[in-house]
């Protein structure tokens, strides 16, 4: 196999310090680019060096003086601000990991993008809050996106031969979170550490709350439409507890093609990593006759409004996504610093769509802007729910 060039955009993260080990694990097929990091500075150092990269960002100005210190004499270039981020992503690589979380990683995916190559997409808000713009990018500079997320990454699996028009239907799975058994009087109660406490998957905090409300799942179920070009109406969501199925494809002819693996997020980014080959990886080889009983269910939407809420986004289209994903986040963090209860999340979210309605996102600028004004809305949202249990 040929040296393969790569950058990773969010290399400091849950997903982006995988992608580094399974780098390390096969230095010499593998060239670093370039590797951005949020504000953990000796980990980005220890990372660049190494693994040799080319260029180390990163993303906070504060960090930049540890950084450079860290490198010098190595011949790693340092660089540091949103800029240099962007400028980063924009490096000439075969294959980019865009994994900076948030709508902070949007001007960074859409250069990446941009560029014209390989896209390995761990950032949902990509496709959730800037669909059209970001699709659009993919259209006009032949780029390739490459799901990362399990569910994604196995639908693009099972989908292999590329016959969209032979497909019915898909199916995402759910794992259903720590409180699949809890009442609604239970969650009302819940905490975060109990909403922090996964049943299978490591993750991080924000992407394991949004895992307790299956808001991590409407979420996915937007990016599915956009990535796969399904409508809501084909695409199903299933819980399944053990995480094994990630997802299935269903075809016309009666046939029905699912990827099964250990819940290891390795998984999912080796094969974006080697695509369209395959490497090795570390990760536990699924059982099958040791784990014995796979288990599904419809997701319950009384106790689970989040889902509710994506559909409706994404039928209404728009900015509506946008507004779902940024009003979430700022519902996400006042629960964690609870300032809000955890049913509170979704009636944030609800309360926040209704309040802006319907909304038009032309171009980055437009979905930037409208981002912003969600989160205003969310921060009163917040505020009038701690009124109200104070």
């Amino acid at each position: 196999m040929a040296i393969k060039t790569v950058s990773v955009l969010g290399s400091t993260g849950s997903i982006g310090t995988q992608t580094v080990s399974l780098l390390q694990a096969d230095p010499d097929r593998f060239r670093v680019r370039a590797l951005v990091g949020g504000r953990n500075v000796v980990l980005l150092a220890e990372q660049a060096i190494g693994l040799r990269a080319e260029l180390a960002v990163i993303d906070d100005p504060a960090g930049y003086p540890a950084l450079k210190a860290a490198l010098a004499g190595t011949g790693i270039e340092a660089a540091c601000g949103p800029a240099a981020v962007i400028e980063a992503a924009g490096v000439d690589a075969d294959w980019t990991m865009a994994a900076i979380t948030g709508a902070v990683g949007l001007p960074s995916t859409l250069a990446a993008i941009r560029r014209g190559r390989a896209v390995a997409l761990a950032n949902k808000e990509a496709l959730v809050c800037a669909g059209e713009v970001m699709l659009e990018a993919v259209r006009a500079h032949g780029a390739t996106l490459l799901p990362v997320d399990s569910e994604h990454n196995a639908i693009f699996q099972s989908m292999a031969d590329g016959n969209r028009d032979a497909v019915d239907h898909i199916v995402l799975t759910a794992s259903g979170g720590p409180f699949r058994t809890w009442s609604t009087e239970e969650m009302a109660r819940a905490t975060p550490e109990a909403a922090l406490r996964h049943p299978v998957w490591s993750m991080g905090a924000k992407i394991s709350i949004d895992s307790a409300t299956l808001m991590n799942k409407g979420l996915e179920l937007i990016e599915a439409a956009r990535l796969f070009g399904m409508t809501n109406e084909e695409i199903g969501v299933l819980v399944h507890p053990q995480s094994v199925i990630h997802g299935l494809v269903y075809y016309r002819d009666g046939s029905v093609l699912a990827q099964l693996g250990s819940p290891d997020m390795r998984i999912p980014i080796a094969h974006t990593l080697a695509w369209p080959g395959r490497i090795a990886t570390a990760a536990p080889r699924l059982d099958l006759a040791r784990l014995g009983t796979l288990e599904f269910a419809e997701p319950d939407p009384v106790r689970f409004p989040a889902l509710r809420l994506a559909r409706a986004a994404l039928r209404e289209g728009g900015g509506a996504p946008t507004i779902l994903s940024a009003a979430n986040e700022i519902a996400v963090e006042a629960f964690l610093a609870r300032r809000i209860g955890f049913l509170d999340i979704a009636d944030v979210v609800e309360r926040v769509l209704e309040e802006l309605g319907p909304q038009a996102v032309e171009n980055l600028d437009a979905v930037t802007d409208l981002d912003q004004s969600a989160r205003r809305a969310a921060i009163r949202a917040c505020a009038a729910h701690a009124r109200d249990a104070a």
